[in-house]
Formats: C-alpha cells, structure tokens, sequence
C-alpha cells in the first residue's frame, strides 16, 4: 500500500508540474485567436517604401529617386543605389527601422535610388546595355550636376551589384567608390542551386523568352520559393502562427510579405543575355563580355571597393561576390560578412544594429568631407532618438 501510495503521489505531482504549461499554451492559444481582427488589420495598414522622395528622373518605366534629408549633407559625394531588375527596390526601404536608405541618411550622404519599374510587353527587347549604358548612364550624370561632383558612390545589391559592377567597369572615373551587396560577380561552380538550374543542359532559357516575351514574374517567384522550401512553405508559416499575438512581429511578417508576393517581369532580352552570357558561360571574369561595343574590364575598377556578403545566402554565394578580388586592381578592398540570408541582409535587426553602422562609416571614410560637415553630422547624430 505504501508503494502504490507512493506511486499514486508521484503521478499527481506530474500532473500538478504539466498543469502551469498546460494552461500557459491555453493562454497563448485564446491570446493567438483574440489576435486574429488586430492581425488582419495591421495587413491593411503596414506600410512599406515611405521615407519621403522626390523623382528627379524619369524614362520609360525607370524612375530616379532623391531621398529627403532633414539636415545638410555632410559629405560632398553622394550614394547611388542600384537594385536588381526583380522584385522592387524598396527592399532597401522596407520600414522605417529597417532601412538601408536611413542608413547612409543618418551618416549624412545624399542617397538617391533607381526604381527600374515594370517592363510591359513592348520592353521585351531591352538589354543590359540599355540598363547600365542608358538609364544608368543618366542617372549618374544627373546626379553628378545636380550635386556638382565628379564622382558618385554606388551601392549595387543582387543583380544591381553586377549590373554596378559592369557600369563602374565601363565608366571608372566616374564612381568614387563600389559597394557590392550580395551581388553575383563569378558565376562557376554549383553551390548555389541558381547556378545548377540555369545549366544550359537543363534550361533553356530561349523557350522561355520565345514564349512568354518577358520573363514572368510567377516562375522567378516559383524558382526562388523552391530553392529552400522549408524555410519558404513551412517554417514561415508556424513562425507566423506562434508571433501572432505580437503585433511588431506581425508588422514585420507584412512588410516583408508586402515584397515578396509584389514580383515583377524582367525584360526578355535582358534575361536571356543574363542567362547566356554570366549564369552559362561566366564571361564577365573571363573578360569577354562587351555592352554597347567596349569590353567590360573588371581591371579597369581601381576605386574603393567594399563586399558584402551574408554566411546563409542561397541566392548569391559569399564566394560569388568575393570573386572579384582577383580581376580588380584596386588595392582597397574590404569584405564584411553577417550570418544572415540574402534578404535578412538588408532587413534582419541584427543587420541594422551593428553590420550597416559598419558599412556606412566605412564610406565615410572615403568621401570627401564639406565644410562644417563633421560638426553638422555630431550635432544631428546627438538629437536622433
């Protein structure tokens, strides 16, 4: 009797120890389900891109973007932005604490940004001599009159980064600095999936073009949800599930959505040479790909040059970026690398507390500074919250 006492003691105390978690989930659960109108709403109302600006620029579809500043540059080059011809750049201003653009505001640069737009049918034939030959070209000469400088620095991220990195080739003295984010650069190897599906021996880019003119927004979305679809289709939404009752959590979780699912075509031509000409035959490092007549030479970018990268990125390898150390013949390069994915790279919390502090002070370093402009950044740097 004593031992079935004794057993029967122990079973209620298991009981009375899973009770507080029991009932602790149950609370989770109804605050979850309390949640749900609050939830719905806050996705009606997150809002993303809204640092205020100012289109200064516009041809065709492409748009140049100049940020407002609060206070005085304090530096005489300003920062150009170029974003990939995927997705929407205001990635780089998703929310107001998550900024890539408030960044180099709060350094003191002038930052304006190119807004690429959505090609229609009728820009199936662009190339990439149109975007770094044209558009680019202009962007770059009218902000250089419009801030009375002969240079810019350049800041590229994904296929912006390549496409910075085919500009500043072409134009070296016209760029005081290049930074590329998680750009590919080296396109050998198969460690990333990007570079195995886009094997000549299992795509054919062509039928994809000769179809559907430009290449859909819905199978550039497709192709980048299946390369970690665990992540994508699973973890995301049980992440989703258990921060419900956290309504930052939530203003996140849309910001981001907001980007994701609001994809856009890229201009036929422009993949099929993208495709062709960097993914298959890699002739950006072989030093055989010409834009416009003139060979892009990798050796001709002699300014400073910063690589950033992010450990977990399944788009764009570390080493695609860093590959183009040996084909440059600056002597000022400097790599920083975040354990982030290529997205978590401009948005992650991590990223803004300490990676992009980082980053802009290092631009800093080598713009030239105005007059007054180091006690204009302390005293604005004293005030912000």
């Amino acid at each position: 009797m004593a031992i079935k006492g004794a057993a029967t003691s122990a079973t209620a105390a298991t009981v009375d120890e899973g009770r507080p978690s029991l009932f602790a989930e149950q609370r989770r659960l109804w605050s979850r389900l309390w949640s749900v109108p609050r939830v719905f709403q806050q996705a009606r109302q997150t809002r993303v891109g809204t640092s205020p600006a100012e289109v200064v620029l516009t041809e065709g579809t492409h748009r140049l973007l100049h940020y407002r500043r609060q206070t005085p540059a304090t530096y005489g080059q300003p920062v150009l932005f170029c974003y990939a011809l995927v997705n929407r750049a205001y990635i780089l201003d998703l929310q107001p604490d998550k900024s890539v653009v408030q960044q180099y505001l709060k350094q003191g640069f002038e930052v304006y940004l190119i807004d690429w737009g959505v090609p229609t049918d009728a820009d199936r034939g662009l190339t990439l001599e149109h975007y770094v030959c044209g558009f680019m070209q202009r962007a770059v000469d009218w902000i250089r009159e419009r801030q009375a400088t002969e240079r810019v620095h350049l800041l590229g991220y994904c296929m912006g980064g390549t496409m910075g990195a085919l500009f500043t080739a072409l134009s070296p003295e016209l760029v005081q600095s290049l930074t590329l984010l998680a750009a590919p650069i080296d396109f050998y190897g198969h460690d990333a999936l990007l570079n195995l599906w886009t094997d000549p021996r299992h795509f054919d880019v062509d039928a994809v073009v000769d179809a559907y003119g430009n290449c859909p927004a819905w199978f550039l979305q497709t192709c980048f949800l299946f390369m970690n679809p665990v992540a994508n289709l699973i973890e995301k939404n049980i992440s989703f599930y258990e921060q419900m009752d956290d309504p930052r959590s939530m203003t996140n979780h849309f910001a981001l959505e907001s980007w994701v699912n609001d994809g856009i075509p890229v201009a036929g031509e422009t993949f099929r040479e993208f495709v062709k000409s960097l993914y298959q035959r890699n002739l950006l490092v072989k030093g055989e790909l010409s834009l416009g007549g003139r060979r892009v030479d990798l050796a001709r970018i002699t300014c400073p040059l910063l690589l950033l990268t992010a450990k977990n990125d399944h788009l764009v390898t570390p080493a695609s970026t860093e590959g183009i150390r040996p084909h440059v013949r600056t002597t000022d390069v400097e790599s920083m690398e975040i354990g982030a994915g290529h997205v978590g790279l401009v948005v992650s919390s991590r990223a803004h507390t300490s990676f992009w502090p980082a980053a802009t002070r290092w631009l800093g370093d080598r713009s030239t500074p105005l007059p007054g402009g180091a006690e204009r950044q302390t005293n604005t740097q004293e005030h912000q919250p």
